[in-house]
């Protein structure tokens, strides 16, 4: 049984009525951020061991990019009607200007021959091009403009050069503030301080905010089609810039993407995973509570023949609720005596495994009282079946893993390990998506002529439990080197996640973070993380990522996690 909560989510609409159009679109964009920051370049770059080569090569291909950009500025200032924002974008091109010369520096510092011809890779031309064409009003999909007669038009397009303009700006000064924080002072210099400290500085992140104000104004008096292609021009700008890092080239090893790691042509990935508030937005338990209360008869109605008796409705919700706050009030008492021994000083899986054991016995204590209460007799499967059906994912979590099966290049095994009753309910939220060659290992209600008796077949239900069956899966599996992967959300996981080569955490568990604190584990982003490992690499190899290290790795999206594992 787990605790009945629903993810926490940070809502947008809020929001949005509160912040500008240009914020709005970044927001929307975090998929896309997301991806950029994992690319191998970016990685690289932050970690400091990017080759001098590569970093020449990104270096000759961003001076194209931003000649494009302090154009794409001027032809802006001429469109701007109002004096203000004529003024605001010839500021903002001195910016651009300012920035080729530090480029033109770093030819000079890193031995690049300036009058030598340069050949642009594809994904800098398809950037510049969309650019320049967005300036002379070329919009895909739209009517290409005529003169450009009245100050309305010229705004217009002004408007659109802006929101084609506007996330690069905003990537740069993430990037900046991002890969600032792997500067140590006591550390060597890092070899590209300079371009760090760049885009990191108070200007430039001024510099980022002042496009973004430039473009809410401009976009005033837009009309919602309008708006609209504003946001598609951000949204491809985005995508061009994903692209842009994804083509420079390296010749050395990388840590991320993952499979793109040379050993997977021997090795096998096995990806494990949790599903209640790891997968899903919502914890199943409570589901399967709810299609119970929902098609249990009403006291005021008759009550047909069934071949098992049921509670009524009413009934069927008191008791689930006594049985939930009994969970709950029980959990944190469990949770307490773990944590009753004295703070540990270093990391010992031994000790906190046989810490758990307290936990396992609470928990099977809480099924049996499910299975005792009734509160799940009487469910047709066919409804399961359904629920999970239309069972909300995480953002992105479907999309990951429908990519990963498609990933025909390595050997590849995917296990879903959960306390759900009824793993009948997540093969159908898979199934559903096409998901059907995911394995499920679950416990399972006990059905009579599709319909449940209140029965569960206990088959997982601790954390105890959990890691079994992770090294029972891996028993199996022992013909070549499994690279582990385990993604989860809870106390429930934490052994695996342990237990893996890379255990990822997504969502704030508090009482994860109680225990691990605790027991002298420590979380640490998982981007943190990769570009740790990059520093490590040698020649010929990506650095190994180690299990029962006491570090797990922590993650805001299933994006990350995507973007980490597959890349773009």
């Amino acid at each position: 049984m787990a605790v009945p909560r629903v993810s926490s989510l940070s809502s947008l609409s809020t929001l949005d009525s509160e912040i500008g159009l240009a914020k709005k679109l970044w927001n929307k964009c975090r998929r896309e951020t997301t991806f950029a920051l994992y690319t191998p370049f970016t990685v690289c770059l932050a970690s400091g061991n990017l080759k001098v080569d590569s970093f020449r090569h990104y270096i000759s291909q961003d001076v194209c990019f931003l000649k494009a950009f302090a154009q794409a500025y001027e032809l802006a200032e001429e469109y701007a009607d109002d004096d203000d924002e004529k003024f605001a974008i010839a500021e903002l091109r001195k910016g651009i200007l300012k920035e080729l010369k530090m480029y033109y520096s770093f030819v000079q510092e890193w031995g690049t021959d300036s009058n030598a011809e340069i050949t642009h890779n594809p994904a800098t031309v398809r950037y510049t091009n969309f650019l320049l064409a967005t300036t002379s009003g070329k919009v895909e999909g739209q009517k290409a403009p005529g003169k450009l007669a009245t100050p309305f038009e010229k705004t217009k397009v002004a408007a659109y050069t802006l929101g084609a303009m506007t996330p690069c700006m905003r990537l740069y000064a993430f990037f900046g503030k991002e890969f600032q924080k792997f500067v140590h002072p006591n550390e060597e210099s890092h070899p590209y301080m300079k371009w760090i400290e760049t885009y990191s500085s108070e200007s430039f992140q001024a510099s980022a905010l002042q496009t973004e104000d430039l473009l809410d104004k401009l976009c005033v008096s837009l009309t919602g089609e309008e708006l609209d292609i504003i946001e598609k021009l951000y949204y491809q700008a985005m995508k061009l810039e994903i692209e842009f890092f994804n083509a420079q080239p390296l010749s050395q090893p990388v840590n991320a993407p993952l499979i793109k790691d040379p050993k997977f042509t021997e090795d096998r990935l096995m990806l494990f995973s949790d599903f209640d508030l790891t997968c899903t937005v919502l914890d199943s338990s409570a589901i399967l509570a709810e299609i119970a209360i929902v098609t249990a008869p009403k006291l005021d109605q008759p009550q047909l023949e069934t071949p098992i008796d049921r509670m009524s409705s009413a009934d069927l919700r008191k008791t689930w609720e006594i049985l939930s706050n009994r969970y709950v009030e029980e959990h944190e008492q469990c949770m307490e005596s773990i944590m009753a021994s004295g703070k540990a000083e270093e990391f010992k899986y031994e000790v906190l495994e046989k810490a758990l054991e307290q936990l396992a016995e609470f928990e099977k204590r809480a099924n049996d009282r499910v299975i005792e209460s009734e509160v799940l007799k009487g469910l047709n499967i066919e409804d399961i079946k359904r629920a999970g059906d239309r069972l909300i994912l995480q953002d992105g979590c479907t999309a990951f893993f429908q990519k990963l099966i498609q990933s025909n290049n390595i050997d590849l095994k995917v296990h879903i390990l959960s306390y759900c009753w009824c793993g009948c309910l997540i093969r159908s939220a898979f199934s559903s998506a096409g998901l059907d060659t995911l394995s499920i290992h679950a416990n399972e209600l006990v059905f009579s002529d599709s319909v449940s008796t209140g029965e569960i077949l206990k088959i997982m239900e601790s954390p105890i439990n959990k890691v079994q069956a992770f090294h029972n899966i891996l028993k199996d599996c022992e013909d070549k080197r499994n690279v582990r992967v385990y993604v989860g959300d809870s106390v429930g996981d934490i052994l695996c996640l342990l237990e893996a080569d890379i255990g990822i955490v997504i969502g704030n568990s508090t009482s994860l973070r109680k225990i691990a604190a605790h027991f002298g584990i420590s979380f640490v982003p998982l981007f943190s993380g990769l570009v740790m490992k990059q520093k490590e690499c040698r020649e010929g190899s990506p650095s190994k990522w180690n299990s029962r290290t006491g570090i797990l790795y922590t993650v805001s999206s299933w994006a990350e996690i995507h973007a980490f594992i597959l890349g773009w």
